[in-house]
């Protein structure tokens, strides 16, 4: 990254922090904000600065992290861009996402080079300046940067991203940067009062670090009166009409941004940074949400995986079904199911009300035979189906044992010795894989071929989508899947990789080696899942008895 100059500031900057406690919603509020911004007709982009020491969530296990969001250059991030991008309807990119491992070994290489001159490194200036200069990348390239700083005030390892948001506000003067402080008004049922106290604590020790909120953002479960309004904006040192209730929401996150609207946050943004209150476009967006809160029809889909303790290991497969289901008119009511509990004697009475079945994607052996039973199941009632990554790689072992006859056809990720290999490493990887291996990671192109149920859904002979694998299809097995009816109907350009597998005696079965719900955005939705909706739906109201 090069540092940008400030001597024509053209970028306004929007830090975003959270106080009192985690998970109050800072993404969907960073992401909201970005979209009415957007919406006005301004150019927004949206970063997130995560406090943890790992370089990147890769290696992170999904019950603890969530999903590894993967941009299009393959950066592997939080799942928050994941928000970002949904919701402001653009790619992001490496830039959108700096942690403090990645702050940390990139002054270590300087120091390591004598870049320093012999200095002693120190979080200040050293650590911040750094962050300082990741933040700074886009300036000039966009209105609007809205930084979301990951964590809650008081936490200690975002002390450094706190001292660079303050040195960035102090550095560029009023009237071109901007702080939201995310808080908690919590209701005590045993007094029947909402108590200010923690949101005062909250800015209190954010103040202790040099910065000062613009605007709180008051996450309630009740409207705030206008007593305790007033008590706010007095202790904290805020405008009152800059105290915004963040009510909770009725049904979807994607009613926030009309909920913000409607409370004046984006018209209070852009008075306070002196700019234009241009025409707010948002019917379109109003659309999509009433389409989600009252549609006109309803499928049940079975979401097989293993990670299925943590909705947020599998988020932006369940927002693309939200997308699609709006785009049909529909509610998609999304199960999740263990892959490790299903077997044969109970696969029917798991399955026996759905209207489709999405196979996930995963890494190591666990659950894997649960995920095989259940394409065999949907592969012989015709359910429609759809798997990701790993699910078509299991599509593909489930039809060379059950139809190919190739008894104990596996993966060798799971099995070294299988007498039919299916499912191999790519070549790539296998050239590096005694240094440790790595991933096929971001956009990689793919052809698509005519009078397919791929090409029907994209409308389009060749396509983008992003991946994170290291496994194939074994091109040696090609011949025989096709002689059973099976046909690739996506391959790379230079037709080496298979990339989609369908079944043509199957009305709606589609296996995809990438990650289509990572490009899924709202209003807009994602090819593939609009139309296995759309599958589903014609397979219910068919009522196909099995």
């Amino acid at each position: 990254m090069e540092e940008v100059s400030d001597s024509k500031i053209t970028t306004k900057y929007i830090f975003i922090t959270g106080g009192v406690l985690s998970s109050l919603g800072k993404g969907i509020a960073s992401a909201s904000l970005g979209l009415l911004l957007k919406q006005r007709g301004y150019t927004v982009t949206i970063m997130k600065l995560d406090p943890y020491i790992n370089v990147d969530p890769g290696t992170m296990n999904p019950f603890q992290h969530g999903e590894v969001y993967v941009t299009d250059d393959g950066a592997e991030t939080d799942l928050d861009l994941g928000h970002y991008e949904r919701f402001i309807g653009q790619s992001l990119n490496k830039n959108n996402n700096t942690t403090t491992g990645q702050v940390y070994y990139e002054v270590i290489k300087k120091e390591r080079k004598g870049l320093y001159l012999g200095k002693t490194v120190q979080v200040i200036p050293h650590i911040t300046d750094e962050i300082k200069k990741r933040i700074r990348v886009f300036n000039g390239e966009y209105d609007f940067v809205i930084i979301e700083i990951g964590g809650t005030v008081g936490d200690i390892e975002s002390l450094p991203f706190m001292e660079a948001a303050r040195q960035i506000t102090l550095e560029l003067g009023v009237g071109n940067t901007l702080t939201i402080h995310l808080t908690y008004v919590p209701f005590i049922k045993s007094s029947g009062e909402l108590k200010t106290k923690p949101t005062q604590h909250s800015v209190k020790m954010l103040m202790e670090h040099g910065i000062k909120p613009d605007i709180l953002l008051c996450r309630t479960e009740y409207k705030i009166p206008g007593e305790e309004r007033a008590k706010i904006a007095l202790f904290c040192s805020v405008d009152e009409s800059s105290v915004i209730e963040a009510l909770d929401v009725d049904s979807t996150i994607y009613e926030v941004p009309l909920m913000f609207n409607k409370s004046g946050l984006d018209e209070i943004v852009l008075k306070k940074l002196n700019l234009p209150l241009n025409e707010l476009k948002i019917d379109t967006w109003a659309t999509f949400v009433r389409r989600i809160k009252y549609p006109k029809d309803e499928v049940k889909i079975a979401l097989v995986g293993k990670y299925t303790r943590y909705r947020d290991s599998y988020k932006s497969i369940i927002e693309a079904f939200i997308h699609a289901g709006s785009i049909n008119d529909t509610s998609v009511d999304v199960e999740l199911i263990n892959s490790e509990n299903l077997n044969d004697e109970n696969i029917e009475e798991y399955l026996a009300e759905k209207h489709g079945i999405l196979v996930g994607p995963g890494f190591g052996s666990r659950g894997i035979e649960g995920k095989i039973t259940t394409i065999k199941f949907v592969r012989e009632h015709k359910i429609p189906f759809l798997g990701i990554c790993l699910g078509m790689q299991c599509a593909v072992i489930e039809f060379a044992r059950n139809v190919c006859g190739l008894e104990g056809a596996h993966s060798t990720e799971f099995d070294k010795n299988t007498k039919y290999n299916v499912i191999d490493l790519m070549e790539d990887q296998k050239k590096i894989t005694s240094k440790g291996g790595t991933m096929r990671l971001g956009a990689y192109p793919c052809v698509l071929a005519e009078g397919t149920k791929a090409f029907e859904s994209y409308q389009k002979h060749q396509i983008s989508e992003r991946h994170r694998h290291r496994f194939e299809l074994n091109n040696e097995y090609r011949e025989i899947l096709t002689r059973n009816s099976m046909i690739f109907s996506g391959l790379s350009p230079d037709g080496k990789l298979v990339e989609i597998i369908e079944l043509t005696d199957h009305p709606w079965f589609v296996g995809v080696q990438f990650h289509p719900e990572l490009k899924s955005r709202a209003v807009t939705g994602a090819p593939l899942f609009i139309n296995f909706i759309k599958a589903a739906l014609k397979y219910r109201k068919e009522k196909i008895d099995y």
